[in-house]
């Protein structure tokens, strides 16, 4: 019997806001549409190919390539390719870079700097560097790094509070910097040669939840102790080719997808233009009703990735958030902890997404004036 309701992905989609998962974009959707039955003629499901098989292994060496291309990443950096998400990764990165140290540094900017210093706390000594509020960066000045640190980590944007780094604060020299780069990964170029490891989860700009890819500089392997669990042992990754166990086979495969759309739609570059603009778009709207929102977020500071502001009068909040989902656009409730609304702008938004959206931000401050 013939399913009584179809849908397909050529009928008008939501833009979707969620700060992660994200959405996709739809060649990538279509794609795994189209291959989910059948994967180039094997008669198998991507989900049901053997780790193992050629197939995958041409899909893995195709991801990491890619991401070398792309990032133009080192022959001195491993490309690592680790199951679970961001909170393994705040265990991960002390395990593996404090070697015989004891203590490591942390600029705390907002809510996954600070889990993250948190986490590194059951394994090292945490100097906090820098402890901000959310609402902005710190000052070359303000960073007080000691010496004998292992390494220094910070978050290059918050998603919770929609604060971002325009560029590594060049205070951290001298010893190992760390990034998690979770949210913003993907959506401009940068100098991987200035950091020992970024890692970033893949759910936001660069496929599902699942996974993260690791760039680690390869004089800092080898760095974690015998007590290290196997499998939160970088090493472990670099040893096995990535193939330590079976992986998270469709995260990669669509990540994969992901860099090659990337790649197709002109680079990173072209990702950052695109974000900028998309950006831009709403926080011009923002400020263009003072009298209806407010933005904390200092403007040096302000995220291209997530759009962060407060109804002034915070019984239209729900209002907003109902109203913006009936027109199209979904997902803007604030992070449970903070509230408010947020607009997370990622690769795959379309640049009609943030014009709706800001339209919609000019229009709604009109009605309820």
């Amino acid at each position: 019997m013939p399913p009584v309701h179809e849908k397909t992905l050529h009928m008008k989609r939501p833009y979707n806001f969620s700060a992660g998962p994200s959405m996709l974009p739809e060649p990538v959707l279509e794609t795994i549409q189209a291959e989910l039955m059948d994967y180039r003629g094997l008669g198998c499901s991507v989900m049901e190919l053997n780790h193992r098989s050629d197939a995958f292994e041409e899909i893995l060496h195709g991801l990491e390539a890619r991401i070398r291309r792309l990032l133009k990443v080192p022959e001195d950096y491993a490309v690592l390719f680790c199951p679970g998400g961001g909170r393994m990764q705040f265990s991960m990165v002390p395990l593996n870079l404090l070697g015989a140290g004891v203590s490591a540094s942390y600029v705390v900017t907002g809510t996954w700097s600070k889990g993250a210093a948190n986490e590194a706390a059951r394994f090292a000594r945490v100097h906090v560097a820098y402890h901000g509020n959310g609402t902005k960066l710190p000052d070359e000045e303000m960073l007080d790094i000691p010496e004998d640190a292992s390494y220094v980590y910070y978050c290059d944007n918050e998603t919770v509070h929609g604060i971002e780094f325009p560029e590594p604060p060049a205070a951290m020299v001298g010893i190992p910097v760390a990034c998690d780069m979770s949210s913003n990964f993907m959506s401009r170029p940068f100098d991987v040669s200035r950091y020992g490891l970024v890692w970033a989860g893949t759910q936001k700009n660069f496929g599902i939840a699942g996974l993260a890819v690791v760039i680690v500089r390869r004089d800092l392997l080898g760095l974690a102790s015998p007590e290290v669990p196997t499998m939160l042992n970088y090493d472990t990754y670099v040893r096995t080719g990535n193939l330590p166990n079976t992986p998270p086979v469709t995260q990669i495969y669509v990540a994969n997808l992901m860099a090659q759309w990337i790649e197709k739609e002109g680079g990173l570059d072209v990702m950052n233009t695109r974000a900028i603009e998309r950006s831009s778009m709403v926080y011009d709207a923002l400020d263009a009703c003072p009298h209806m929102y407010a933005t904390k977020v200092d403007p040096k500071a302000r995220s291209r990735m997530n759009v962060t502001f407060r109804l002034r009068d915070e019984m239209l909040t729900d209002v907003f958030v109902k109203e913006a989902a009936e027109a199209g656009f979904i997902n803007l409730a604030g992070h449970r902890t903070v509230g408010g609304i947020r607009a997370s702008l990622y690769n795959a938004m379309p640049i009609e997404g943030a014009a709706g959206l800001s339209s919609f931000i000019r229009i709604f401050a009109l009605r309820h004036a």
